[in-house]
């Protein structure tokens, strides 16, 4: 029943956020076919799901939290212990179950509790990635626990209809259960988290089915029975064209039809074509390694051993990189100058000086730095012909670098391979299909952010030949459809 933010939200969990009662209510009413059904809640937290069913069971690792759900749901049985370990010892079975799982990277659990699930997941055909969320364990080894025609039903988060690691959990309900349906919900579960949150309900365990049951819906209020059925998506289809992704679902079938009939039409280019797509370099502290004009001055460090560097995505606001931008750098004196040192090379007495700073003393100290052959020298640097925004907000920026700037590991790196081809498809980025193409390529993160992995980058679409008028309206309409999906205000840049 807890809700523990991802990294997406924040470094390390904070804490648990309970699901609220007309979510709960919800989950309860139609995964209960009848009063006798036992229950299941693998992760019960407050409690809030097993009150509204008197046959129920919960598995809830905090000592606080499982008091507060035994004094919630007085009926039901608390166990205070891990869920995985308990479900590799226990022989119970359950008609059904429903909850809220941690949204906490399963690379955070330790020990028997990790091999425990490894093991469940991997007897039944589901290999975990260290880096997929919990939750996806707990629906794999909850299903295992259920009855011959079991149902259960889950918050989980809209990383359902997207992640990698997702894909082998959909594959596997849909082996395993009758239907699957998942429900995505514009509107925030949690409105005071940057994480969305969908949801997930399985019948008929024992079965199969061949395909997702999808449904798209502005908000959630109580129902007795999930959203109406919008589509019923082929898996095999979503897997070939979508790489198992849902959230494209999210479109009407005539733009994702026109978006596939023109990625693979001779006359489109996707940036990997033409382009090899990286991050930046790792500087290993990069409150040491990157300096402000001011201080570089006061230090008496020369220019030649500066580099000016795009540190972050949000540096881009514009398409170029000229000496207009790195003359605004060093008058709004921002760290903006990588310190680039060679590693076999006798080095400034003002240079030596900084490197022995408290703050030097304290880099070198650095997991990145003192693994390093020589621990101030940064490897990796180089200096792209455009840069790209990693992560963003509305649009994707891609600036052009003309002062051979480097970038950090927060920005992508892009190096051309063909500059007749670059020539051509570039100067199309900002074309509707092309934003379009970020949009579904890539995908959200909380707060409106949209990310680019350099696997994802590679994969974006330019229509060298253009849109009919039709075809244009159909993208636009796209466009401002799964943007909205992720609250980005139509119109904003």
């Amino acid at each position: 029943m807890q809700f523990i933010p991802t990294r997406s939200l924040t470094a390390e969990p904070v804490g648990q956020f309970f699901t609220p009662d007309y979510v709960a209510r919800s989950l309860v009413k139609w995964v209960v076919s009848s009063p006798g059904d036992r229950l299941l809640d693998p992760s019960c937290g407050d409690g809030g799901v097993l009150r509204y069913h008197s046959l129920a069971k919960g598995i809830e690792a905090d000592p606080y939290a499982a008091v507060v759900a035994r004094q919630r749901a007085p009926a039901a049985q608390i166990e205070n212990d891990d869920f995985f370990l308990w479900a590799s010892r226990t022989k119970e079975r359950f008609e059904c179950a429903a909850g809220n799982p941690p949204f906490v990277r399963f690379q955070k659990f330790k020990g028997d509790s990790r091999s425990a699930a490894t093991s469940i997941c991997e007897a039944h055909g589901v290999k975990l990635s260290n880096l997929g969320s919990a939750w996806a364990a707990f629906l794999v080894v909850t299903a295992t626990l259920l009855k011959p025609g079991g149902r259960m039903a889950f918050v989980v988060p809209a990383e359902i209809g997207h992640a990698p690691y997702a894909k082998p959990v959909l594959q596997y309900l849909t082996e395993n259960f009758s239907s699957v349906h998942v429900v995505a919900i514009r509107d925030k579960i949690f409105p005071h988290l940057s994480e969305d949150c969908w949801l997930l309900y399985c019948d008929g365990f024992g079965g199969g089915t061949d395909g997702v049951d999808f449904s798209n819906v502005d908000r959630f209020s109580f129902h007795e029975h999930p959203p109406q059925i919008s589509e019923h998506a082929k898996w095999q289809q979503l897997s070939n064209e979508w790489k198992g992704r849902l959230r494209p679902l999210l479109l009407p079938a005539a733009a994702r039809e026109l978006y596939l009939r023109v990625g693979y039409r001779s006359t489109s280019k996707r940036l990997g074509d033409f382009a090899k797509i990286n991050i930046g370099y790792i500087s290993g502290d990069n409150d040491f390694f990157h300096l402000r004009a001011s201080e570089a001055r006061e230090r008496n460090i020369a220019a030649s051993y500066l580099i000016p560097t795009v540190r972050k995505g949000s540096s881009i606001t514009k398409d170029v990189i000229d000496d207009e931008e790195v003359r605004r750098w060093v008058r709004d004196d921002e760290p903006s100058f990588l310190l680039s040192l060679p590693p076999d090379t006798d080095l400034p007495d003002q240079v030596t000086a900084y490197l022995d700073s408290p703050r030097g003393l304290r880099a070198r100290a650095r997991f990145k730095c003192r693994t390093r052959r020589q621990w101030y020298s940064v490897p990796g640097i180089v200096r792209p012909c455009y840069f790209l925004q990693y992560m963003s907000g509305a649009d994707v920026r891609l600036a052009r670098n003309i002062v051979g700037a480097a970038c950090t590991n927060s920005v992508l790196a892009v190096r051309l391979l063909n500059n007749a081809e670059a020539n051509t498809c570039l100067p199309l980025w900002m074309s509707p299909l092309t934003r379009l193409s970020c949009e579904l390529e890539g995908h959200p993160l909380g707060g409106g952010m949209l990310k680019l992995e350099p696997g994802e980058a590679r994969k974006v679409v330019f229509d060298k030949a253009g849109l009919e008028k039709d075809d244009l309206a159909v993208a636009l309409s796209a466009l401002e459809t799964i943007r909205s999906w992720r609250h980005v205000r139509s119109g904003s840049s």
